[in-house]
């Protein structure tokens, strides 16, 4: 069985090389997609949450549960995202789906030197997904996603398609899961000369869930290694959460490899199926701050 997860794993990294080229834009879709998620570092969780298929679509074969999460992200430098993700099953199989609108505001078009901008545009960028997963041997799951994805920038527009695979083992050893997962593979077409390249990336993530008997706190430890194809840069995920009698929840969470952020934090809030959950990322440089808040409901 070790077997079989390490040779899944070599050619998920033969896959990256045989893309890497240039550089990648559409930055959107590395922000993250819920605030439990950016709160622990953005390196997704392997559960049955609804934002976890972001991450790695295998994980939608962890407790086939049918739940819906809104998510709005005030992100840096008038950079703000409405998500919506659900997860459901049919026909025997579970299925995700999700909806990314993401713009930017407030660029000025000037045709020479003035006080006042000839005109004011914004950035628009969307995604919309379906996802779907099945086992391979035992607690071993695949999944995999597919997308539609648009962007347009004052008279030009693009669209394109991507995908992402990914691996999931439960209970590698009790409590442990491991994942792989391969991000936003394919093209998108030229945005007037040029194709945008998507930011492609490979990720190795573990959670563990910790509780003790007879207390109302468990913990949740989340590790990973994130490697962006167009990047030499390796980035290395830290964050935990701590639950109080499964009501309330503090999380904190620390990338490595960048020079304009490293730490975020967040809070949730459960109760009769419903959360809530607020994420905190601050930038350095004076480049701002980002919060990110998701509603969630799970049946």
């Amino acid at each position: 069985m070790i077997k079989k997860i390490i040779l899944s794993v070599f050619i998920f990294s033969q896959l990256i090389i045989a893309q890497t080229a240039g550089n990648s834009g559409l930055s959107f879709l590395k922000i993250g997609n819920s605030a439990r998620s950016i709160g622990l570092s953005n390196i997704g969780l392997l559960n049955s949450d609804a934002s976890s298929v972001y991450y790695n679509p295998a994980s939608l074969n962890i407790d086939h549960k049918t739940s819906i999460m809104f998510t709005h992200q005030a992100w840096i430098q008038d950079l703000s995202s409405e998500i919506v993700n659900a997860n459901f099953s049919m026909l025997g199989l579970p299925f995700a789906v999700g909806v990314n609108t993401t713009s930017i505001s407030g660029f000025e078009v000037r045709t020479k030197p003035t006080d006042t901008p000839d005109a004011v545009f914004n950035v628009n960028y969307f995604y919309g997904s379906l996802s779907t997963g099945f086992a391979l041997y035992e607690n071993l799951g695949f999944g995999v996603t597919i997308k539609y994805i648009y962007e347009s920038l004052l008279s030009d527009d693009a669209s394109g398609t991507g995908y992402d695979l990914g691996l999931v083992y439960e209970n590698i050893i009790e409590n442990l899961t491991l994942g792989a997962s391969l991000r936003n593979l394919g093209s998108m077409e030229k945005l007037r000369n040029e194709k945008t390249k998507l930011p492609s990336d490979f990720i190795i993530n573990s959670t563990y869930n910790l509780s003790f008997e007879n207390s109302e706190f468990s913990f949740l430890p989340v590790i990973g290694i994130q490697k962006y194809m167009e990047q030499d840069e390796i980035h290395f995920h830290f964050g935990t959460e701590a639950v109080y009698d499964q009501q309330f929840a503090l999380r904190v969470g620390y990338v490595t490899g960048y020079d304009s952020k490293g730490i975020s934090a967040g809070a949730g809030f459960y109760w009769s199926g419903f959360n809530i959950d607020y994420a905190f990322t601050p930038f350095n440089f004076g480049i701002g701050n980002a919060n990110t808040i998701t509603i969630a409901y799970t049946f």
